[in-house]
């Protein structure tokens, strides 16, 4: 049997995007900063002139899930980290865009197959969003450590020879990826 595990090794191979909602700045700038601490601290080049990190602004956490996905799209990263801040107000409009935010990055990464992370702080006031920006931690550093494990691990799972390992699949999962190969042809073969 095979164990895949994320490693923090080697990010000099990697490539990301960050997407930052521009609304609550004040928070978002702090998690974009916690957040390229992290990954310099493990060897990327964080320099937006540089070649291993890309940054999209997006007005808010609303348009962040699209901007994710159409990244993922191009196969130029091996993670995508959302940051975000949507604070609650006394109206309903939290709920609505918190809930689209979080279903939306999620499809990204379902959809495209490269993991994209929720950085997407979602607090009742400004000062527990601050408070998670860095007054007390700063959640950025841990979406980039996500970020890190998970393209680490999905190089893994592909066979990447650049991560320095190739799993091999155990006879089971060969056999049911066979399985559904055959399937999907035989369904082909009734449309």
């Amino acid at each position: 049997m095979a164990v895949f595990e994320g490693t923090f090794t080697r990010p000099d191979q990697l490539r990301f995007a960050i997407v930052i909602g521009r609304f609550n700045d004040l928070v978002t700038g702090k998690l974009l900063e916690g957040c390229q601490d992290c990954l310099k601290r493990h060897g990327v080049d964080v320099d937006p002139n540089g070649t291993q990190v890309d940054y999209a602004w997006v007005p808010g956490s609303f348009e962040v899930p699209i901007v994710a996905r159409q990244l993922a799209l191009t196969n130029r990263y091996d993670a995508i980290i959302c940051l975000g801040a949507v604070i609650r107000g006394q109206t309903p409009h939290f709920d609505f865009v918190a809930a689209e935010v979080s279903k939306g990055i999620a499809a990204a990464g379902f959809q495209t197959g490269v993991p994209v992370i929720f950085g997407i702080v979602t607090t009742d006031t400004m000062q527990q969003a601050l408070e998670r920006a860095g007054i007390k931690s700063n959640l950025g550093w841990n979406y980039a450590m996500s970020a890190l494990e998970m393209a680490s691990l999905m190089q893994q799972i592909k066979g990447n020879p650049g991560t320095g390992t190739t799993p091999t699949l155990p006879a089971s999962m060969k056999n049911a990826a066979a399985d559904l190969s055959e399937l999907s042809i035989q369904q082909g073969d009734l449309s």
